[in-house]
C-alpha cells in the first residue's frame, strides 16, 4: 500500500467518482474540495494486496476512484469471491453505520486507488446534508437486496476447474441440462450441488431419490461455469472419436427430448444440435457439428418417398413422425446456405383437458356452441395446438356430431368417442386448406378445425363455413385480440372489407390470444388475452371501430374478457412468473409497469 499526494490528477479522479456516486453527488463544489484536501487520504494498492480484512475495526469508509476491489468471505484457503466493486462504488459504509467490525475482506484486483475517509467525517456529512442521507438509505437497501441472494460458491465461479468425471456422472446429462444443476464436489457422503436459477424442495428431493446414499448441499453457481461444464462434458452418450455430429439414431435424441419435457429439437448443418426447453434454446452437450447432408441422411429412414422427392425438388418439406405410442413429432426439413436442417416439434399423444391446462371456463362454453368462429392465436410455440386439441377433445367426449380436422401436418390424434372424427393432412390427403374446406361443405361436418388460416382463400372459406351453420376453430399468428380482427379484415381488398366485417360481427364467438411464460422453478404457464363477443363488440366490428374493443374488454371482464397485462400481473402475484418474464411478453410495457407498481 502507498499513500499518494493530492495532485491535480488525484483531485480530478475523486471528483469524477463523486459525480457518479449517489452519496457524494449532492455535495457542492466547495464541500467536495474540503473533503478532498482536508479530510481524505488517497492510497494505492497493487494486485492482490488487502485493503481491509474481515474482523478489522470500522474506522474508515472507502471510495474507489480507480481500479477494482474483490470482496472475499471465508478464511485462508477457504476464501471465495462474492462480488466485485468498481469505480465510484463505496465499501465499509454498513460497518461504519453499525460501528461493527468488517464482515468481509477486500483485495485489490489489479492496480487500485481509493479515497479513504474517517468514519467521523462520513457521519458529519450524513448529519449535515439530508440529500446524502436519503441516498445512503437507497444504497444500503440495494446492498441488502443483493446480499439476500446466496454468494457464488468458490468452486463454481467462471474460472473454476471442471468437476471430476466420476462426480459429473452422478446425475444424467439430460437432467442437468433440464434443471441447470451440476454435481460439483463429493466429500465423504456429502455432495455439493451447483444450481443456476432456483432449487426448490421438490427438485432437491428428486435428486436425493436419484442419489440416496449422499446428502445434498445446494450452492449457487455462476452461469458461465455451468455453460463451460456443459460445453465440455459429453456424459456417456457420444463417442468422441466418431465422425460427423455423433448422432447415430434420430430416435435417441427424440427420446431425450420427451424425457426432459422439451418442445423442439433443432438439427442444423454446420452446427451442434440444440433443443428448446422451457422456451429457451440450448446446445445439447457432447455432440459435434452436423455435416452438410447428415441431417437429411438421418431423416430419410422415417420419411415417405414422396416427402423425400418433394424435399429434393423444392428444398423444404413438412411431415409428421410417430416414434412410439406416446409421442408424435411435426417436422420441417429445409435447406439453408450450410446444407440440410430440421426442426422437430414434440406433440404429446396425451391430450390434456381444458381444466388440466388451467384454461378459463369460457373456452369450454365456446366449444359447446352449435356454430360460429373461434380463433386461438399467438406466436409460434405458444401452445395454440394444445388448447385447440383440448377443445376438440371436449366436443368429442360430450357431443354426438361429426368433427373434421384439416392440419399441416396432423398433430394431436383424436380417436372417435361420442363424436365421429376424421383428420385430413394437407399435401397427403388434400392439396390445400382451402380445397379441404370447400370439400368439407359436402362432408356433413358439425365442427371443423382449420390448422392455420394462412391466406385470403382459406380465411374466406373458414368464415363462410362458420356462416353456413358450422362451428369452426382456427388459428392465426397474432398477439392481441384487436390485432386479430384487424389482421383478418386487412387481408381483404378495400371494396370487400365492409362485407368481411359484417361476417365477423355475425359469426365470431371469441378470440383467445395466448403466450407461454417461463415459470419460476421450471416449466411454462400460459398468459391469456380473451375477447368474448357480445352485441356491443359486434357493432364495433361491423362499424370498423375495432380500436374500441380494448375498452369494451376491460369493462366486460365479468363476461370472460381478459387483458394480457392483467393476466401477466395475476401470474406475478401468484408467484408463477417474474416481473422480467412478464415484461418480455407484454405488448404495452408502460401499462404493465403501472399495474405492477400499484
Amino acid at each position: 500500500m502507498q499513500v499518494l499526494e493530492k495532485n491535480q490528477e488525484i483531485i480530478n479522479l475523486a471528483n469524477e467518482a463523486f459525480d457518479h456516486n449517489d452519496f457524494f453527488k449532492p455535495l457542492s463544489a466547495t464541500q467536495r474540495m474540503q473533503i478532498i484536501t482536508k479530510a481524505a487520504v488517497f492510497e494505492k494498492y497493487n494486485d492482490g494486496e488487502y485493503v481491509v480484512k474481515a474482523g478489522d475495526p470500522s474506522d474508515f469508509l472507502f471510495l474507489i476512484i480507480k481500479g477494482t476491489i474483490s470482496v472475499l468471505v471465508g478464511d485462508g484457503d477457504e476464501q471465495f469471491e462474492v462480488s466485485r466493486l468498481n469505480v465510484a462504488q463505496m465499501l465499509g459504509e454498513m460497518a461504519v453505520i453499525l460501528e461493527d467490525k468488517r464482515t468481509a475482506s477486500c483485495m485489490a484486483s489489479g492496480e487500485l486507488i481509493i479515497l479513504k475517509l474517517a468514519n467521523v467525517v462520513f457521519k458529519k456529512v450524513l448529519g449535515a446534508i439530508p440529500e446524502a442521507s436519503l441516498s445512503m438509505m437507497k444504497i444500503l437497501c440495494e446492498r441488502l437486496k443483493k446480499a439476500s441472494r446466496p454468494p457464488i460458491h468458490r468452486d463454481m465461479t467462471a474460472n473454476a476447474p471442471i468437476p471430476p468425471i466420476e462426480v459429473l456422472n452422478l446425475l444424467p446429462l439430460a437432467f442437468m441440462q433440464r434443471h441447470r444443476v451440476i454435481p460439483v464436489k463429493k466429500r465423504d457422503n456429502i455432495l455439493i450441488l451447483g444450481y443456476c436459477d432456483h432449487l426448490d424442495d421438490s427438485l432437491k428431493q428428486n435428486i436425493e431419490r436419484m442419489i440416496p446414499a449422499l446428502t445434498i448441499e445446494p450452492a449457487l453457481m455462476d452461469v458461465a461455469f455451468y455453460n463451460k461444464v456443459m460445453q465440455s462434458y459429453s456424459g456417456e452418450l457420444v463417442n468422441k472419436d466418431s465422425t460427423g455430429s455423433g448422432v447415430k439414431n434420430i430416435d435417441d435424441l427424440l427420446k431425450r427430448l420427451v424425457q426432459e419435457g422439451g418442445s423442439d429439437l433443432h438439427l442444423s448443418a454446420g452446427q451442434k444440435p440444440r433443443w428448446r426447453i422451457d422456451g429457451v434454446i440450448r446446445v445439447i452437450a457432447g455432440f459435434n457439428e452436423f455435416s452438410e447432408n447428415e441431417v437429411f441422411d438421418l431423416l430419410k429412414p422415417i420419411m415417405r418417398k414422396s416427402s423425400i422427392d418433394n424435399f429434393e425438388k423444392t428444398g423444404d418439406e413438412d411431415f409428421a413422425y410417430s416414434m412410439d405410442e406416446q409421442s408424435r413429432f411435426r417436422i420441417n426439413l429445409l435447406r439453408d446456405n450450410y446444407g440440410a436442417s430440421a426442426v422437430f416439434r414434440h406433440i404429446p399423444n396425451t391430450i390434456f383437458s381444458l381444466q388440466d391446462l388451467g384454461m378459463p371456463d369460457i373456452l369450454r362454453k365456446w366449444a359447446e356452441m352449435p356454430k360460429g368462429l373461434i380463433l386461438v392465436t399467438g406466436p409460434t410455440g405458444s401452445g395454440k395446438s394444445t388448447t385447440l386439441a383440448a377443445m376438440i377433445d371436449h366436443i368429442n367426449k360430450t357431443r354426438e356430431c361429426h368433427i373434421l380436422t384439416i392440419e399441416d401436418p396432423i398433430e394431436f390424434v383424436h380417436k372417435s368417442k361420442s363424436s365421429l372424427v376424421n383428420q385430413r393432412e394437407v399435401s397427403v390427403h388434400t392439396a390445400s386448406f382451402a380445397r379441404a374446406l370447400k370439400a368439407a361443405l359436402r362432408e356433413d361436418p358439425d365442427v371443423v378445425l382449420v390448422g392455420e388460416m394462412r391466406d385470403l382463400e382459406t380465411i374466406s372459406m373458414a368464415v363462410e363455413t362458420a356462416n353456413t351453420g358450422h362451428l369452426v376453430l382456427a388459428t392465426l399468428h397474432t398477439s392481441t385480440a384487436m390485432s386479430t380482427v384487424n389482421r383478418i379484415v386487412d387481408q381483404y381488398p378495400a371494396e370487400s372489407q365492409e362485407q368481411i366485417r359484417t361476417a365477423l360481427a355475425d359469426n365470431l364467438i371469441g378470440v383467445c390470444c395466448q403466450t407461454l411464460c417461463k415459470k419460476i422453478g421450471g416449466g411454462r404457464v400460459a398468459a391469456l388475452e380473451i375477447l368474448a363477443m357480445d352485441y356491443g363488440m359486434s357493432n364495433m366490428i361491423r362499424e370498423g371501430k375495432t380500436h374500441m374493443l380494448a375498452s369494451a374488454m376491460i369493462t366486460g371482464q365479468a363476461k370472460g374478457n381478459r387483458i394480457l397485462n392483467d393476466d401477466l400481473v395475476r401470474l406475478i402475484k401468484c408467484g408463477k412468473i417474474t416481473k422480467e418474464e412478464a415484461k418480455s411478453h407484454s405488448v404495452d410495457l408502460a401499462d404493465l409497469a403501472r399495474k405492477i407498481s400499484i
